[in-house]
């Protein structure tokens, strides 16, 4: 099995390239973040014809998470236990589903814009739900993936120095990333080792074309799971201006492969 996970920077204008990237890749399952529609603003009928069927939740033009699948679609949950939200505000972040015997977390973790930014304290808090959530699903073939909004070492960016007063790269903000990988391995850094392998490029000043990114898109698997892993890798022709119709999404594919 073959699956996938992938901030498509919205859905709408990206169709074209998610259908493409399904197509070339053979892909069985696909988590997407950032949709930025909801469900009923999605083009299903390219995937449904290709014998996809999709599990979504969105609210307005901001966040939203989905699951593609083509191995079955169960048990779809929006959210997890303890999931807290911003403000009172309904954000669409989190989605699962079992799809093939395994469980998948579509995952869009806040950005949490600036350390003294109340997005930050949430961000902080949101990581610390899902990890006591987590605990829970050991002992299924589980696989947390998305955007994590997190660079856990240095090598997974490109100038640490100019994010001393952002975040991704503070220390309570990979404290709280580590905390689950403690239980749940990133699968795709032993197929992908840095440094400068990385996940995300802004659109500003050639950031793709000079390779100034940042590695925050994982895939993290529970033991079962991670031991079935054969190969994983980063599609960075998806994010390749160069190729594919239309404007790429800043984020790349992550892309693992499972023994049956």
């Amino acid at each position: 099995m073959r699956i996938a996970t992938w901030n498509v920077n919205s859905v709408r204008t990206r169709i074209d390239r998610v259908e493409a990237f399904l197509d070339a890749h053979d892909i069985d399952v696909l988590a997407i973040q950032e949709t930025k529609a909801r469900p009923d603003q999605i083009p299903t009928m390219g995937l449904e014809s290709r014998g996809y069927e999709m599990a979504a939740v969105g609210y307005h033009q901001w966040n939203g998470v989905a699951i593609i699948s083509r191995v079955g679609l169960a048990d779809v949950a929006v959210g997890f236990p303890g999931m807290p939200q911003f403000d009172e505000a309904e954000e669409a972040r989190a989605l699962f589903a079992t799809c093939g015997g395994v469980r998948i977390g579509s995952l869009y973790v806040p950005n949490g814009r600036k350390p003294d930014d109340p997005h930050y304290a949430y961000k902080l808090e949101w990581l610390a739900a899902l990890r006591t959530a987590s605990e829970s699903w050991l002992d299924q073939p589980t696989a947390l993936v998305g955007d994590w909004n997190v660079c856990p070492y240095d090598e997974d960016c490109f100038d640490p120095s100019q994010f001393k007063n952002s975040t991704h790269l503070t220390p309570p903000e990979r404290d709280a990333f580590f905390a689950i990988e403690s239980s749940y391995a990133d699968v795709v850094r032993p197929f992908a080792p840095g440094p400068s392998v990385y996940t995300y490029w802004d659109y500003y000043r050639q950031r793709f074309e000079r390779n100034r990114g940042l590695r925050i898109d994982f895939v993290l698997g529970s033991p079962s799971f991670a031991s079935r892993v054969t190969g994983a890798w980063i599609d960075t022709d998806a994010r390749d201006p160069a190729q594919g119709t239309g404007a790429p999404s800043d984020h790349a594919p992550v892309v693992v492969d499972l023994a049956d």
